[in-house]
């Protein structure tokens, strides 16, 4: 009877997926929120203020533009105040850390604040997309979900990953998309086929909500594509996935230049978006295109209408735009800035290719609709979620091939150039690779300051043996010791393998000094390594025990690194992030 009654209840693969149902109908729903409060702000800020600007009329009174986007910064002043680190400046970073090292555990606050800083930012015309917040809002729904059921580190990743999926799915009415973006972006290619099953109903009941409400259409229209001449037009879409990666990597590179600008002003942080959010308004006063998502426009160059020099400019305009907005603390994602890059890039490149072979090549809206999943898989490192994307915005088995090939070889030149992505740059900075095991990523996540024992025994290098053995009798649990100079700098260590030679020889114990024996090259870390680096020097070099000193070039010891103290603070790390692989003693870094 017992048996029976397993077989017809629902395993647990069954209730993952009924999980993951909930969770796609809650990014469903937090979808039509979030773009119906975008749409509000937009309305009473943008259209209300321009109204109230009379900017309509022209002249002089464009040169009160500014004042828009600043008053959306103004209301953001608030929200940075009350919760200070959770609202200024581009989010998805920092939840890439939080789901794939910290656990993933979510505040329920992170909703309502993600959708309104995000609102505040790009319903005024700041440059920014709501398609990475949306993806942090779904990712927010799956970690309340994970929480309530108290699941572990691996399966909360899951959830989140599903909640990713839904948001963007809904967003874009595009749930193959959607499942690809998690799967590459979120999940950073690592998942199971019982992961991948979680995104697909999550992304598929998110889509099922978007289109009741909104109906069956995309997020902007894209025209029906055509090849006039594959042989012809095949290497020019080649040739323009190159300079695809070419501007995606000089996206990146101005994105955090200026942000490290605005990082080093020495002004309040609530008052960085303003100064933003001028410059931004200055730049719009002669390119109006730029602000917000610049979807309206991004439908023109879609529809073949753009003008050549114009599409050339708002390339270097919308990128900047899009570093003055988020660099300077605005909320909200680069997701939609790259689809209106793309578009200009390719509807620039497109109108050059016309005029050159108008016989043989489509309009230039055709290019610039396969610079959008060009541009984005170059910036993003994310080929599959761009192809996806077009393909289901589409609908034209056609835009595959095209899309395919500007998409791999936009990847390619991107990541030869620059390996990061625009979202992980601040994780190699940190010495993190997202793509490496856990283990490793935790390692690196730790810093041997935050872990080094700060009770150190110095010997000096004048002391004799006889000193030195005393000081080893008093020990608890270290035989290794830093030796210092009269300044009180590390000059070397000593251990007992030091002494033996000389234990026996009681005239050589009383007459040498420390400084005689001890081993002067001497293998260091700083504070500011991490767990990854110790643990290779611990196996590499058979060592038990590391000096930290303040650095390379001032030997200034401020403690000592164990080894069992190292993979203490791993276990430890690993057991609050809820990830299930732990370490022994004996670990060797895997690629140490």
């Amino acid at each position: 009877m017992k048996t029976r009654i397993r077989r017809i209840m629902p395993g647990e693969n069954f209730r993952v997926l009924a999980i993951a149902a909930g969770i796609g109908l809650l990014a469903g729903a937090a979808n039509i929120l979030f773009r119906a409060t975008v749409a509000l702000v937009h309305e009473t800020v943008f259209v209300g203020g321009s109204a109230l600007l009379g900017l309509a009329k022209g002249g002089w009174y464009l040169l009160l533009l500014p004042l828009i986007p600043l008053c959306g910064m103004l209301l953001l002043i608030p929200l940075s105040l009350l919760f200070p680190g959770e609202i200024n400046g581009y989010g998805f970073p920092k939840f890439l850390r939080q789901v794939n090292l910290e656990g993933g555990i979510i505040r329920l606050r992170t909703i309502p604040l993600k959708i309104l800083s995000c609102a505040l930012t790009i319903g005024s015309g700041g440059s920014a997309g709501v398609e990475g917040p949306i993806a942090q809002v779904g990712g927010s729904v799956g970690s309340q979900i994970g929480q309530f059921f108290r699941v572990s580190g691996s399966r909360m990743k899951v959830f989140i990953a599903a909640g990713c999926a839904g948001g963007v799915a809904a967003m874009f009415n595009a749930p193959i998309a959607g499942v690809f973006f998690a799967a590459e972006i979120v999940l950073l290619g690592t998942y199971e086929i019982g992961s991948f099953a979680a995104l697909v109903v999550s992304s598929a009941m998110a889509t099922v909500v978007s289109r009741g409400y909104y109906g069956d259409s995309p997020a902007f229209p894209i025209p029906a594509y055509e090849m006039v001449n594959s042989l012809v037009e095949m290497p020019l879409y080649s040739l323009m996935g190159v300079l695809m990666g070419l501007v995606a990597v000089l996206h990146i590179q101005v994105f955090y230049t200026i942000r490290d600008r605005f990082a080093a002003l020495r002004l309040p942080q609530q008052l960085k978006p303003l100064l933003g959010a001028l410059a931004l308004g200055v730049l719009a006063i002669g390119f109006p295109q730029i602000m917000g998502d610049g979807y309206q426009y991004l439908e023109e160059v879609l529809a073949g209408h753009g003008v050549l020099w114009v599409m050339a400019v708002l390339i270097f305009c919308k990128i900047t735009a899009t570093a003055l907005t988020l660099g300077s603390g605005g909320a909200g994602g680069v997701f939609a800035p790259a689809l209106f890059i793309g578009a200009v890039t390719g509807g620039a490149f497109g109108s050059v290719a016309h005029s050159l072979l108008p016989q043989y090549t489509a309009n230039p809206g055709a290019y610039a609709a396969v610079g959008i999943g060009a541009f984005l898989a170059a910036a993003t490192h994310a080929p599959l979620t761009a192809i996806f994307l077009l393909f289901e915005m589409t609908g034209n088995y056609l835009i595959i091939v095209p899309i395919m090939l500007a998409s791999i070889i936009g990847t390619v030149v991107a990541a030869r150039l620059n390996p990061d992505s625009i979202d992980t740059v601040d994780f190699s900075r940190d010495g993190i690779d997202l793509h490496e095991g856990r283990e490793i990523s935790v390692m690196k996540s730790i810093k041997v300051g935050k872990v080094i024992s700060e009770e150190v025994d110095f010997i000096s290098e004048q002391a004799n043996v006889d000193q030195l053995l005393t000081i080893f009798s008093l020990a608890k649990d270290s035989f290794y010791f830093p030796v210092v100079d009269e300044s009180g700098r590390m000059t070397g260590v000593v251990s007992l393998q030091d002494v033996k030679s000389i234990l026996h020889d009681e005239k050589q114990r009383l007459s040498a000094r420390v400084g005689d024996i001890c081993t002067r090259k001497v293998v260091v870390l700083t504070p500011e390594d991490n767990l990854y680096t110790a643990m290779a020097l611990f196996d590499t070099k058979g060592l038990e025990e590391i000096p930290v000193v303040e650095a390379e070039d001032n030997r200034w010891v401020v403690g000592m690194l164990k080894r069992r103290e190292a993979i203490a603070a791993y276990n430890k790390e690993v057991l609050r992030r809820g990830i299930s692989e732990r370490i022994s003693p004996s670990f060797p870094p895997s690629q140490a």
